[in-house]
């Protein structure tokens, strides 16, 4: 979608004239309004999540008449909260299937943009083995302990031949509960996200999120031994919202400049390697 600036600036100017800029969806106010300019607070991940609204906030929002304030998480389980909250006017650091399940397990009310923005392959990385044939009998292999993202990575390993999920498991919500056959019979060790890049050593091989693998300097397409593919890939990341604040017109301005061409040229550019992909 090509990003038409001059509507957006009309949109901002429209929040000024009506000021309707602040109001959200539920008791929390959207952003801060000043001088024409509306502030809005977004939760990211650090990498790219935090590069890409950087992006955004420096050469796309003066324009719109937003303003963006990134603010990191290295969590998973807070910027969901700090939405709730109100502490944070949007979040972008998941896909919907963790969404899906955040919902759920926490009740939380949030809405999410359909159109994703982008994507992380995951991989399976090793300081220890070159290939996946290469894996001894009995290895360890890290893996997520969330469960949206523990599907995900059994999926991979299924997908190329590792392990094979029980008839009828549907592998976004696939557990180490759900392997049905194990040939290499693998010892999966369980960990928080983050902590899988650092203690990659310490096991054989270890399915990465793409992002935590940018922060560790792994590169999925030079380092991974196994890749996700992105044809169909469910789980592109996307613009969350509280649930009543997606007609908010500051909001609107924000997910049109976050699913802008300009966004997925700046990530074609700066991650040339494939292992951050554009969705749009």
């Amino acid at each position: 979608m090509k990003l038409k600036l001059a509507a957006a600036a009309a949109a901002a100017t429209a929040l000024t004239l009506t000021g309707c800029g602040l109001t959200g969806g539920g008791e929390q106010e959207v952003g801060t309004e000043s001088n024409g300019v509306t502030t809005l607070t977004v939760g990211t991940s650090v990498t790219p999540h935090g590069d890409i609204f950087r992006f955004i906030d420096e050469n796309l929002a003066p324009d719109a008449g937003i303003d963006i304030e990134v603010q990191e998480f290295t969590d998973y389980s807070l910027p969901n909260r700090a939405l709730v909250d109100g502490e944070i006017d949007a979040n972008y650091f998941q896909h919907l299937p963790f969404l899906e399940s955040e919902r759920e397990n926490q009740g939380y009310e949030l809405y999410h943009f359909e159109q994703g923005i982008h994507i992380e392959p995951f991989a399976l990385y090793s300081e220890k083995h070159n290939s996946v044939e290469d894996l001894p009998d009995g290895a360890t292999v890290g893996i997520n302990n969330d469960p949206a993202n523990q599907g995900r990575a059994l999926k991979l390993l299924a997908d190329n031949g590792l392990i094979t999920l029980a008839e009828g498991v549907d592998p976004i919500t696939a557990t180490v509960n759900d392997v049905a056959e194990n040939p290499k019979n693998i010892e999966f060790v369980e960990a928080e996200a983050a902590q899988l890049a650092r203690t990659l050593a310490d096991t054989d091989a270890s399915v990465i999120n793409g992002n935590n693998a940018l922060n560790a300097g792994l590169s999925s397409k030079k380092d991974g031994i196994l890749v996700e593919s992105p044809e169909g890939n469910p789980y592109t990341n996307i613009l969350v919202v509280r649930a009543g604040d997606e007609n908010n017109e500051a909001i609107q301005t924000l997910a049109e400049l976050a699913h802008s061409e300009e966004v997925a040229n700046f990530i074609t550019e700066t991650w040339p390697e494939g292992e951050v992909i554009p969705a749009n």
